[in-house]
């Protein structure tokens, strides 16, 4: 007998098939939860745990204090200020558009979400606050505070800002500050977003001393990010203060001295190197760098064809003039080429080759030794010390008085300016040197260019005796208590091996350019201090051969640059100046009198002895009316 199976019995095997492929689903699923949950409360949990806190609670990171920079008596230059800022957190708000739209309004600003757009391509951390308007006045500090739950994700924030107390007074040597740059970032130590660098100057050179160290505080948050109560504090440490050599009160004069005239004016310790002022026109204001220079500030400074960014002390390249009569000079006098008796001609002009090498005064100086020579600053004459000394050895002497090299001062980009020779023309033009070349390098002008502040060094040797410091603009730097940190003493780079009899010649003829008969800068002359100087007119538009231009057909950017180069007083040197008038035309009228009112002002602050100044007869009436109308050089 046969059996058959019911339905009902075929239905089991399949029903227990599908329970089975459910069972290792379920298992399947559990094991992904499980390891899920593994995954976030094991491997994840301190991440996920501070997170979570982050919340709640919020690091928040303290920018230290800039350390103060002083004058030479302590005086305050720059210091720092609080800056009520803006900052938002995008995680704390919901709605972030409307938030930007409602802050915008407020605070009357138009650039918070390009602002926040930035932090996060910079890959800011999550919770991080983002800074959206600086420096916000009394009014908006007001409104922000008032409509603050309005403002999720919002607060103000006090940090420090750098301030310049005397906006463009000394710009080019304090320098100033700005926010770090990713690649700032990438190479320094320290740093994170938002904090404020030394770009420039003096605060770019001793970043290191004036940072400080940044500190923090734990604080507590509500939902919307605003603070409830402060849990833990890391204070910061202040950075240390810098005293400059400067001296506020010469300084000072020093500006009033070029005015809105462009040029640069620089004024050294001959006995140590230390600057006492630096000032270089046009200038800028280091106030509006602070927090970030706004796109239109920017623009006009790099656009202003007056270059106010250029410090012209150390980056301004110029034809000495005739200020470079003391370099031949002292390598005529130490070669023995020349010697204080040695007597040139003067007609008015020299032929060499075929063409004529004219001298500044139409009419001649007729015959004259070096002495005269120097405080008439006869061309004629020091074409032919030129010509006896040869390109090469007029470069060597050059040289070894500091021009064609950087001074060393701990500013950057400083320029080295040109003192040409027979060889540097080979390698830069691949021609060879024509004597006719000689005759424009001996009075200051052809290839030759220096800067002022390497002026200001060869004025110092002469007053010092020969030796070559290396100019410093910072004494010291202190601590917060005022303990002292590093000083800086005087270093000297190099002692020349000059002739003390032949120094004292080339200063008496200095002493006779501001007070001598025929001098070419008496506005330069002080009452009861000995000043010596030396002026150049350095020639912006080569006059054409035979033509003489008269300066009142210039246009004001063709007429000469004025100089004056100076010491006092002449026993004991104190002081040397080097300062230059761009477009001023004669050095004794255009520079003389800027660098007197320095001298002046320095004197009354330093009295010296009070030297009986050379008895010196009232210049010749004849000379006195032939320069009346003629070139001072």
């Amino acid at each position: 007998m046969k059996f058959r199976s019911s339905r009902k019995d075929q239905a089991v095997p399949r029903l227990e098939l599908r329970m089975a492929g459910l069972s290792v689903l379920i298992a399947v699923v559990l094991t992904i939860i499980a390891g899920r949950l593994y995954y976030l409360q094991v491997v994840q949990h301190q991440s996920l745990a501070e997170l979570a806190d982050r919340n709640r609670i919020r690091l928040r990171r303290l920018p230290a204090l800039r350390g103060l920079v002083f004058d030479r008596h302590h005086r305050p230059l720059v210091d720092t200020v609080p800056s009520f800022d803006a900052v938002v957190v995008p995680e704390d708000t919901e709605d972030l558009s409307d938030t930007i739209e409602r802050l915008e309004k407020l605070l009357g600003g138009s650039n918070i979400a390009v602002r926040l757009q930035q932090a996060e391509d910079d890959e800011r951390p999550a919770y991080e606050p983002i800074t959206v308007e600086e420096h916000l006045n009394w009014n908006q500090v007001v409104a922000l505070e008032t409509h603050q739950l309005e403002l999720p994700g919002v607060s103000l924030q006090v940090t420090p800002r750098r301030h310049y107390l005397y906006g463009e007074m000394a710009a080019h040597l304090l320098g100033y500050v700005g926010e770090v740059t990713r690649n700032d970032l990438r190479h320094l130590v320290g740093y994170e977003n938002g904090d404020q660098i030394g770009k420039f100057g003096l605060e770019r050179g001793w970043e290191n001393f004036l940072r400080g160290g940044a500190g923090g505080q734990e604080i507590e948050v509500d939902a919307v990010g605003r603070r409830l109560r402060l849990l833990r504090e890391i204070p910061e440490q202040p950075g240390d203060g810098v005293v400059l050599t400067i001296d506020f009160d010469v300084q000072q004069a020093a500006e009033q001295a070029l005015g809105p005239q462009s040029g640069a004016l620089i004024a050294i310790d001959p006995n140590t190197g230390y600057i006492i002022a630096m000032a270089s026109h046009p200038a800028f204001d280091p106030n509006i760098f602070t927090g970030g220079i706004s796109p239109a500030n920017w623009r006009r400074l790099m656009t202003d064809p007056s270059h106010p960014l250029e410090n012209r002390v150390i980056q301004g390249i110029y034809a000495p003039g005739s200020t470079f009569k003391i370099v031949d000079s002292i390598a005529g006098l130490q070669d023995h080429t020349l010697t204080p008796s040695t007597t040139y001609n003067c007609p008015g002009g020299m032929w060499y080759g075929n063409r004529e090498y004219r001298c500044w005064r139409k009419q001649g100086h007729g015959t004259l030794s070096l002495h005269r020579a120097i405080v008439e600053s006869c061309d004629v004459y020091f074409y032919q010390v030129g010509e006896r000394l040869g390109v090469d050895r007029i470069a060597e002497w050059a040289h070894a008085l500091g021009l064609g090299y950087k001074t060393g001062i701990d500013l950057a980009n400083e320029k080295t300016g040109i003192i040409p020779s027979s060889e540097w023309k080979r390698k830069r033009y691949g021609e060879r040197w024509y004597p006719a070349e000689t005759l424009s390098v001996a009075i200051g002008q052809g290839y030759v260019s220096v800067t002022p502040i390497q002026m200001a060094q060869v004025a110092a040797e002469v007053a010092n005796g020969g030796i070559r410091y290396k100019p410093q603009f910072v004494k010291e730097v202190i601590a917060p208590d005022g303990s002292p940190v590093q000083s800086y003493p005087p270093v000297v780079e190099r002692r020349l091996p000059l002739n003390p009899v032949d120094l004292d010649f080339i200063r008496d003829a200095m002493c006779d350019v501001v007070n001598g008969p025929g001098g070419t800068a008496h506005k330069a002359a002080l009452p009861n201090i000995v000043v010596c100087g030396k002026t150049g007119t350095a020639q912006v538009v080569a006059e054409k051969q035979g033509v003489r231009i008269d300066e009142k057909n210039m246009s004001a950017a063709e007429r000469d640059n004025g100089w004056f180069i100076a010491f006092a007083p002449k026993d004991h040197p104190r002081i040397a100046v080097a300062a230059i008038i761009e477009h001023g035309g004669h050095g004794g009228s255009a520079a003389a009198p800027g660098v007197r009112d320095v001298l002046e002002k320095f004197f009354a602050l330093y009295p010296a002895g009070l030297p009986t100044t050379p008895s010196a007869a009232p210049a010749h009436p004849q000379i006195q009316a032939d320069a009346s109308d003629q070139r001072e050089d």
